[in-house]
């Protein structure tokens, strides 16, 4: 029975928003994690929904931290509230309400933002409305954390990213044997990746154990050697046989023979009417500058044709002295328009009336499945929000040996796999942080220090991040990726290890950070390290950096009018 029954409601009310505070943040922040794997090909969207979920929800449940702040990040002091712990359950239920509200607009215009600065904006206003602004900490350790991140994150998750993407570029990438290089180099980065997400573990995410000095180098050389020789195990044999040996023969159950794979025949030759399984080109669809030019001057030209008056021409003829010569050879000229055709990867539907099974079970899953059955990369061709000469600026983006890109796709999946796993470990006590306090006033009745995340909690948290990235999270992805800059395998690579690194770094120096502003600032850092200014959507740019500054002041108004007509309506 809880100690403030009559106040059922507001905590009813504070649980399905919590819901959806946990539900935009699956589909706005998780997104984050995935949204470079999808857009470069390495992975599909269901494959990346799949690991993406699996991971959030295990790192929520099983690493999650059990302990929080009474309140997040100290915004404000929750002993104001001693005589009377009612209204600091109504202040969580207003903050609640106003972080979901904001984020499910932004999410919907697939706008990525702070999750994080949309609860401190919701404190804020409630702070504000019951206990004066004066009382809200605005000091380095409170408030102030949110204006610097708008700068500390992105600008140094950007110069990580560009640094990294220009020396794979120029000791790798560029060279004759790129493709030998990048084989050779999986070890160097996977050793780099791995050590980096244990670093970021063992210091951000074991709350409640001080490990000793000796104990953090042990875990993370010991996690960074073993993930490097699994790959030479299992991955580079595997690679060298299907890349190298052209095995066309190969299929992907095979990694796990390891090194008996280097023992295993010559293929033999391909049967007649047989098409040998290809290297995905990362690439397709994407024209470069000279494609893009010959396209355009073949459509205006063909739009002047169409729009002139034959009958005036001088020579009487027709169109016959004005046919284009055939394109060169691209697989992207042709894949241009049909990309555009849908951006839905729904089954037709089955034929039947309305009431028969096949027709009621299409229907289901279509409502069940609508959010994994997009085409991200065919939507982000198209931009509604802003406009921006998309083709031109994938056309000044360098174009790499697809094989050696192919080399980087199982990097990619790992550091987008480990980001999204320690993302649930750290960051889901402090989404549901607000939900658990207004929970402990409502079953206690009293102000606690200390919240203590029980494990019902971390579950419902957990599941309601996977609901979200699965029904909405494409809409994010849309965002971050394509649209802001060409992305491959190598750059989603380079962009996520930036991001990784760059929370790892402000975790340690106690810098305030947030990983939707990270993964931003290394796209644009590597976006950049492309060629020119060009190679990067600078109008997307400023979209999603007005999403970060007006998250906060927006959140505390929703949240700050909410709580002030509570506490202040007239009673009779």
């Amino acid at each position: 029975m809880a100690v403030l029954s009559q106040y059922t409601y507001v905590f009813a009310i504070t649980t399905v928003f919590a819901f959806l505070d946990a539900w935009n943040i699956g589909a706005n922040d998780v997104a984050n994690s995935f949204a470079t794997s999808v857009s470069s090909r390495s992975l599909t969207l269901k494959q990346a929904m799949v690991l993406a979920s699996v991971c959030e929800f295990s790192g929520s449940v099983t690493v999650g931290s059990r302990v929080a702040d009474t309140i997040r990040t100290k915004i404000i002091d929750p002993h104001h509230y001693d005589s009377s712990p009612p209204v600091l359950l109504l202040a969580m239920m207003c903050t609640i309400v106003a972080s979901s509200t904001f984020l499910t607009v932004a999410t919907r215009y697939g706008m990525p933002v702070s999750t994080t600065h949309a609860v401190v904006g919701g404190l804020v206003g409630t702070a504000t409305a019951s206990i004066g602004i004066q009382n809200v900490n605005w000091g380095w350790a409170g408030v102030s954390q949110v204006f610097a991140a708008w700068v500390i994150a992105p600008g140094i998750a950007g110069c990580l990213g560009a640094l990294l993407f220009l020396i794979t570029k120029y000791t790798v990438l560029v060279k004759p044997t790129a493709v030998k290089r990048a084989f050779y180099s999986i070890p160097f980065y996977t050793f780099l990746t791995v050590g980096s997400i244990t670093m970021l573990i063992v210091w951000k995410g074991i709350h409640g154990v001080e490990p000793t000095t000796t104990q953090i180098l042990i875990s993370i050389f010991a996690a960074a050697a073993g993930g490097a020789l699994l790959q030479m195990v299992f991955v580079m044999p595997y690679l060298w046989v299907r890349i190298m040996r052209e095995d066309w023969t190969l299929k992907w159950y095979h990694v796990f023979q390891g090194p008996w794979l280097l023992r295993r025949e010559p293929p033999p030759a391909t049967p007649y009417g047989f098409t040998k399984p290809q290297i995905k080109d990362y690439y397709r669809g994407h024209l470069t500058a000279e494609e893009l030019h010959y396209m355009r001057a073949s459509e205006t030209l063909l739009q002047s044709v169409q729009t002139s008056n034959p009958e005036q021409r001088p020579d009487g003829d027709k169109d016959d002295d004005l046919i284009l010569p055939p394109p060169a050879t691209s697989p992207t000229l042709n894949t241009r328009r049909s990309s555009q055709s849908g951006d839905s990867l729904i089954p037709p539907r089955p034929p039947g009336p309305l009431t028969s099974l096949p027709v009621l079970t299409w229907k289901i899953n279509r409502f069940l499945l609508r959010g994994i059955e997009q085409d991200v990369i065919s939507m982000q061709k198209r931009n509604a929000v802003l406009k921006w000469d998309i083709e031109d600026m994938h056309s000044r983006a360098s174009r790499f040996d697809n094989r050696a890109e192919y080399m980087y796709s199982a990097l990619q999946i790992l550091t987008a796999a480990a980001a999204s796993f320690t993302h649930g470990a750290n960051d889901v006590a402090n989404a549901i942080a607000p939900f658990t306090t207004a929970y402990e006033v409502y079953t206690t009745g009293v102000i606690p220090d200390i919240v203590n995340i029980p494990i019902w909690v971390l579950c419902f948290g957990g599941g309601s991040i996977v609901l979200g990235l699965l029904m909405y999270g494409y809409h994010v992805m849309r965002t971050l990726g394509n649209r802001l800059t060409l992305i491959s395998p190598s750059r989603g690579f380079c962009m996520e290890l930036a991001s990784a690194i760059t929370v790892l770094m402000a975790t340690r120096l106690q810098l305030p950070v947030s990983t939707t502003q990270c993964i931003t600032g290394a796209t644009v850092g590597v976006g950049l390290a492309n060629g020119d200014w060009k190679c990067i959507n600078s109008r997307l740019v400023g979209w999603i950096y007005l999403g970060w500054v007006v998250t906060v002041p927006v959140t505390a108004v929703i949240s700050g009018c909410l709580m002030g007509l509570m506490l202040y309506a007239p009673k009779w």
